[in-house]
């Protein structure tokens, strides 16, 4: 077996079809029926099979996708350790969530950066529910945001665990504009039938605010905003109710163009942690920025509001993509 065979084969895999993986790796159809019959060929095992208009996983070939997953990232791996050898800098990937990105991510790896100068740094973004799978496939080196957990894996699978670090509690309060009807009294019942304004992955259920929601008796209508800085500024227009992470709104409270409606249940306290993958398998630069996160002077960059510190260009880009 290739290595192209088992990159295709695990995008197969990801994807859910061969068309699918056909048209994210730029080839026709049968060149990825070609790579996936030779596997097959040569493992004795069908891999999968037609279902229900999809496909449906045997056994061996579930068993198959989590090694080729594995083995493609670390010859991906291999590839940038090999070129950082030649360039004398170091790449480090990291994947963050929304919320996680648009409020702390760039201080913190501002700072990080000017700790390790010759670390160049990519940032993507992507959903709570996808953190693992980018360690998994070490798509990403360090993952930022709620915990990750592992789902169910078949025994053997080499998964090697994760190891996450708890770096930086927040809270989540209600906020509205200072005339907004439930400023006086704010029931349960009446402010999830509000509008919720959220950033663009609105209340992610790994999140300590989702799993807080999920536990409420009605799940309000959401409108989501490409960041929730956006969000904010329609709440102060009155255009609806956002919950907000409490460091950020500090100013706005404190000049009363947002107030903050006294809702049973809040605020709902969180935790961000930094994840890489356990059993030694990191690397040395996300071990590096794992062991900064707790630091005192990343938690004072990770808190100081937007403007209220210098700005000086790092030496290394940080290099910010949104996860397809």
């Amino acid at each position: 077996m290739t290595l192209s065979q088992l990159r295709t084969f695990a995008l197969v895999v990801r994807l859910g079809s061969l068309r699918a993986a056909a048209a994210e790796l730029g080839v026709s159809e049968p060149a990825v029926s070609a790579a996936v019959a030779a596997l097959r060929a040569e493992l004795g095992d069908p891999l999968f099979v037609r279902a229900g208009g999809g496909i449906a996983f045997t056994p061996g070939g579930r068993r198959l996708a989590l090694h080729a997953e594995e083995i493609v990232g670390l010859a991906e791996q291999a590839r940038r350790e090999v070129a950082e050898t030649v360039t004398a800098t170091t790449s480090l990937r990291v994947v963050a969530t929304a919320d996680f990105a648009e409020h702390a991510a760039d201080a913190l790896l501002d700072a990080f950066t000017r700790r390790l100068p010759d670390c160049d740094v990519d940032l993507v973004v992507t959903a709570g529910d996808d953190l693992v799978d980018t360690l998994v496939r070490r798509a990403a080196d360090v993952v930022l945001g709620p915990r990750p957990t592992l789902g169910p894996r078949p025994a053997g699978g080499g998964d090697g665990g994760l190891d996450a670090v708890p770096f930086l509690r927040y809270q989540r309060i209600l906020v509205a504009a200072p005339d907004h009807p439930l400023h006086e009294s704010a029931s349960l019942g009446d402010a999830l039938r509000q509008v919720w304004l959220t950033g663009p992955a609105g209340l992610e259920e790994r999140s300590e605010e989702g799993r807080w929601l999920a536990r409420q008796p009605l799940w309000p209508d959401l409108v989501r905003f490409p960041t929730e800085t956006e969000a904010l500024a329609a709440a102060r227009e009155g255009d609806g109710v956002a919950l907000a992470l409490g460091h950020v709104v500090r100013m706005d409270l404190r000049h009363g163009t947002l107030v903050r409606l006294p809702l049973p249940g809040t605020p709902v306290q969180g935790l961000w942690y930094a994840t890489v993958l356990g059993r030694g398998r990191a690397s040395a630069a996300a071990r590096a920025l794992q062991e900064f996160v707790t630091a005192p002077g990343a938690t004072a960059a990770m808190l100081t509001p937007p403007g209220a510190a210098p700005h000086t260009p790092r030496r290394q880009p940080v290099h910010v993509a949104l996860w397809p």
